[in-house]
């Protein structure tokens, strides 16, 4: 009659007097292992296909996302995410980069006590403004990827010149479209830089 591990894991482990069986011994070591490993899939998907039925506390690893997993009895859960890139935005015109020199304007996927997040840094400049600028530009060219689209909208704060400018913050619109929106211009307020360093939000 198998046995079980000296960990407590539920692992099998077949006694000397169980008939000899190669392949189910190593059957049954195996998978009782791999279970309790980091398990690595191509995507989400690949791993729904796979796991059918996930038990409470196995980890899988998504390597299109790079990100790791838990599953806490009902849902996958993000617990951590691998080192992701920098993706510089292209901003519309006539805004420009590097912005008093804060550097490339730039975002990238951050997982934060396992809630995905949106982060952005650096800074664009502009050069003038109308006589009676909008209330509100989109300061990227093209929307954001999907991926990286809040599912509702974001509204946060960020700092800008207060050369030409009454005001020292603006308001930005993370929007689900993909597109940033910055609110607050206006006759007195023309800053020739608005950065965004240390910006973050929840997706």
């Amino acid at each position: 009659m198998p046995t079980t591990d000296d960990y407590g894991q539920g692992v099998q482990i077949a006694s000397l007097t169980d008939a000899p069986d190669a392949n189910k011994l190593a059957k049954d070591i195996t998978n009782a292992i791999a279970q309790r490993s980091v398990l690595r899939f191509a995507s989400s998907s690949a791993r729904g296909a796979t796991l059918t039925a996930p038990v409470e506390g196995m980890l899988t690893w998504l390597q299109d996302v790079n990100r790791l997993d838990l599953y806490d009895g009902s849902s996958w859960v993000a617990v951590s995410v691998g080192r992701s890139s920098w993706t510089t935005i292209t901003p519309a015109s006539p805004w420009t980069q590097n912005g008093n020199n804060n550097g490339t304007f730039q975002y990238r996927l951050l997982n934060i006590s396992g809630e995905e997040s949106l982060q952005f840094r650096g800074a664009l400049g502009r050069s003038s403004y109308p006589t009676s600028p909008s209330s509100s530009y989109v300061v990227n060219n093209t929307a954001l990827p999907t991926s990286v689209r809040p599912s509702t909208l974001r509204t946060v704060l960020i700092p800008c010149s207060d050369v030409s400018s009454d005001r020292i913050a603006l308001k930005m619109d993370v929007r689900t479209d993909g597109y940033l929106e910055v609110f607050g211009f206006g006759s007195t307020v023309k800053p020739p830089w608005i950065g965004f360093n240390g910006v973050t939000v929840s997706l």
